[in-house]
């Protein structure tokens, strides 16, 4: 198995945690990615991705954090090589807004201040896309309702139509963190250092167990 179809493979066991642009983006746009020329990231925003990942997947003592799984460049590659326009436009801006909030907030760059402050900005990020993901479905459910609340009152003319037309998603915003997040979680879980550490591992399991009962404490197995 290749590295894209880990990807793949992670994905779907994790569906219910990635964005609607993530999910997009691996089953149906990968294949036609943003034209970019040259490259979409400068050295300094290469390393603040890389940072941002060690952020969101920290070292503990159970195991080690993005940073040891090489997720930065994973994550650069992937929304450069397979992420459409608007989704790479939306984490360039992320990224700027990382770097002008860190300055205001505290008086220094992104990559110079404590693990601490980093958290507490990469915090007010995620709070702030969980609630902008949320008013973004309230406002697409609603439409939704409206719509098929005006095709159940219309005349049955008019509802008439063409029964096999796929019915399009709505279009979803592109958000800097939960990119970030997606291909920070894929990418460290479909890495050796992930795999392995992690993860409960078996190279070469003996036999196939159905249902095998995990100690207190232990990990999943990979």
């Amino acid at each position: 198995m290749d590295r894209r179809e880990a990807v793949k493979s992670v994905a779907f066991l994790i569906g219910g945690a990635l964005s609607a642009t993530t999910i997009a983006t691996l089953f149906d746009s990968c294949n036609e990615p943003g034209k970019t020329n040259g490259s979409l990231f400068t050295t300094d925003q290469e390393k603040l991705v890389a940072e941002i990942a060690d952020i969101i997947i920290p070292t503990t003592q159970k195991s080690p954090g993005a940073k040891a799984a090489n997720v930065g460049p994973f994550i650069t590659m992937m929304v450069k090589d397979c992420y459409p326009e608007d989704a790479q436009k939306a984490f360039v801006k992320g990224l700027e807004d990382i770097e002008t909030r860190s300055k205001k907030d505290f008086g220094k760059s992104f990559l110079d201040i404590s693990v601490k402050e980093r958290e507490q900005l990469i915090t007010k990020v995620r709070d702030e896309t969980v609630a902008a993901q949320k008013e973004e479905n309230d406002k697409n459910a609603a439409a939704a309702k409206l719509e098929q609340d005006t095709k159940a009152a219309a005349p049955e003319k008019e509802k008439a139509g063409n029964p096999m037309a796929a019915k399009e998603k709505p279009k979803t915003t592109p958000q800097f963190f939960a990119i970030a997040r997606d291909l920070t979680m894929l990418g460290f879980f479909t890495s050796e250092v992930g795999a392995t550490k992690a993860y409960e591992f078996v190279e070469i399991p003996g036999r196939y167990d159905g249902c095998v009962d995990l100690k207190p404490g232990q990990r999943v197995y990979a």
